[in-house]
């Protein structure tokens, strides 16, 4: 049976729609700071100083165009949304440095994650009965490597088991690969997007 507990809840608010509107402003002025582009000042509240984990993901002509983040919350939010804005654009290892050219036709989109909860599975086959598609985000670490899916990637990996697999290719392992020292965590994530935003007519 599926463990229907909710995750750990982020230490902000997230399904606040001002605090996404911040977020998504934070982002994408640091990155046209690097660009020497004009950009928007900053918004200030009290949450963007509270520690959070983030990840920031650029979208161009509806491909990934990068994805950075973090799994742990250390920074502050303000800090971790614009650290990792930065890095998915120009420190990506998959694509190359963002030019200033793309910048307007990059769109945007912020998750904030819960804390991630261990999982203690009995291997694959029970991981893959317990995960929850389209909510769980999945932490793998064995030996010193941790890779990670957000929950997001339900959406082009619908199937449990593929998205396990294919996570296990993520980090270079084999299909059938599987330790007694893996450890498993999962996640829940809130996102905003800037095209969610322009589609109601309003500014992120």
């Amino acid at each position: 049976m599926m463990d229907a507990r909710p995750a750990t809840p982020a230490p902000v608010e997230a399904d606040d729609r001002e605090l996404g509107r911040a977020v998504l402003l934070i982002a994408r002025s640091a990155i046209a700071a690097q660009l020497d582009l004009p950009r928007t000042d900053e918004p200030d509240a009290p949450k963007l100083a509270q520690p959070a984990a983030t990840f920031v993901t650029l979208y161009a002509h509806g491909e990934l165009r990068g994805c950075i983040g973090s799994l742990e919350s250390v920074r502050p939010l303000r800090v971790d949304v614009r650290e990792n804005a930065i890095a998915a654009a120009f420190r990506d290892p998959r694509f190359p440095p963002l030019a200033a050219r793309e910048f307007d036709a990059t769109s945007i989109e912020v998750s904030l994650l819960s804390k991630p909860e261990r999982l203690v599975v009995a291997g694959e086959e029970d991981l893959v009965r317990r995960l929850r598609p389209g909510v769980d985000g999945l932490i793998l670490e064995h030996d010193g490597r941790r890779v990670t899916y957000l929950p997001q990637v339900w959406d082009a990996i619908p199937d449990p088991r593929e998205f396990v697999v294919a996570l296990k290719r993520k980090a270079g392992w084999t299909n059938g690969f599987w330790s007694p020292r893996m450890n498993v965590f999962r996640y829940g994530a809130t996102k905003w997007m800037e095209r969610e935003f322009l589609n109601q007519g309003t500014q992120p």
